[in-house]
């Protein structure tokens, strides 16, 4: 999908309106939180936090490595 989208003047800052298929697209609506983020080729727009996706990366791995412990401590 592309879309061009024009910056708006609001109050004293500046924003930009998503069409309706681009928050499909998202899967967000309105009160949602979306992240910017850079990439080699400009920006990326994600609804997805890229933080909070490292971090259950780390925490998955940690309990493939320690699943026999892990099983001990929740008895």
């Amino acid at each position: 999908m592309n879309a061009t989208l024009k910056i708006t003047k609001i109050g004293n800052s500046a924003g930009v309106i998503l069409p309706k298929e681009v928050l499909a697209l998202l899967r967000v609506g309105p009160g949602d939180t979306l992240h910017l983020t850079e990439s080699p080729d400009g920006v990326r727009l994600t609804a997805a936090d890229p933080d909070f996706a490292a971090k259950m990366e780390a925490a998955e791995a940690i309990m493939r490595e320690d699943r026999d412990i892990l099983r001990v401590l929740a008895k």
